[in-house]
């Protein structure tokens, strides 16, 4: 007993005397391995939060066993009970989403013929987008309804909706990061969350591929004209399209405007000045003909949109209505890849 006693207090005393031996500002080593794994997990950690983030933004979703939280578009934070039966929703561009994360519903708003959605075509209408029926609505006894910030009709309503004890799902989406987050709010709500790999994943895998093989070194000047039959404007990069356009490496020549709407004024000096290398043209109402008259009357007659560096280069593209007019969706990457293919043939072979 002595003798380990012994040997214990000399191996306690060397240590000691080992430790003494370094220098105030060295730090005892730590076993590599140990350190190593430390140091990756902390890496994994870090990507895993840094991917979460970059799609989880805004609305915060945390999903329990019944329910699902959130922060809708007014701000506040929301819980919805999961698997509701019978849904009302008054946005065509989401109703497809919700279609598509595996939800049905008992009514809709008249659909837009460029946004049909076949497995809707049964339920009730409720009005349209921009003017729905409150008293039809709440008729028909929803357990959810889902409705979009865009229209202040709609917001108007959410309070009523809850008075009358209507769960409400209020959301904005403008951009793919919105549609990511959707899709991820509504896959947890339908308890689908399987289908959030198809409708988000890939879809998001597929535009990042994308942008990544688009030439940083081009620097094309574009130009993006909202036409409808009573009007013509420009939009900027604060727009679904200018989005698509600015993460493809253009230069929007709208955006050195300094105005706060992504809608400007139409100007053909400015136009003129700029000489876009790309003209994409955006076309809103179901009179086509009105809409080409438009075009014409405010910027194809003028003598000298033919000398448009865009126009002698045949790079002016009127773009189909279903990936860039109406929000694409699941279609999104598509929509990037459609668009890479105009500007970079060279890269992207059509």
């Amino acid at each position: 007993m002595k003798k380990t006693k012994l040997l214990s207090l000399i191996l306690s005393a060397a240590l000691v005397l080992a430790m003494a031996g370094c220098s105030k500002n060295e730090k005892v080593a730590v076993p590599e391995s140990n350190n190593a794994s430390a140091q990756n997990t902390e890496v994994k950690n870090e990507e895993t939060k840094k991917d979460s983030e970059e799609i989880v933004l805004k609305y915060d979703v945390t999903v329990g066993q019944n329910d699902v939280t959130f922060t809708d578009a007014t701000g506040e934070r929301v819980t919805i009970e999961k698997k509701p039966q019978r849904v009302v929703c008054l946005y065509n561009s989401y109703l497809d989403i919700w279609d598509s994360c595996g939800g049905t519903v008992i009514g809709r708003v008249e659909e837009s013929e460029e946004k049909p959605v076949e497995n809707a075509k049964s339920a009730e209408s409720v009005g349209t987008a921009s003017d729905p029926s409150l008293e039809k609505i709440i008729s028909l006894k929803p357990d959810l309804v889902i409705m979009t910030t865009a229209y202040k009709v709609q917001k108007e309503m959410v309070s009523t909706l809850k008075q009358n004890n209507i769960p409400v799902i209020a959301l904005d989406n403008d951009y793919k990061n919105d549609y990511y987050e959707t899709v991820k709010l509504f896959t947890a709500v339908t308890d689908r969350e399987d289908l959030y790999e198809t409708q988000a994943e890939e879809v998001k895998n597929n535009i990042d591929e994308i942008i990544a093989k688009a030439p940083a070194d081009k620097n094309y000047s574009v130009l993006i004209l909202f036409a409808s039959a009573k009007s013509l404007s420009v939009r900027d990069s604060n727009s679904m399209v200018g989005e698509m356009l600015k993460d493809l490496n253009t230069v929007n020549i709208s955006d050195t405007e300094m105005e706060t709407s992504d809608s400007k004024t139409f100007s053909m000096e400015k136009i003129l000045e700029e000489d876009p290398d790309f003209i994409f043209v955006l076309t809103m109402g179901t009179d086509i003909e009105k809409v080409k008259e438009r075009l014409k009357s405010d910027a194809e007659d003028n003598p000298a949109w033919a000398s448009l560096t865009a126009v002698k280069e045949g790079n002016y593209h009127i773009l189909p209505k279903n990936l860039y007019m109406y929000k694409p969706n699941n279609n999104y990457d598509e929509a990037y890849e459609n668009l890479a293919k105009i500007l970079y043939p060279e890269v992207f072979s059509k």
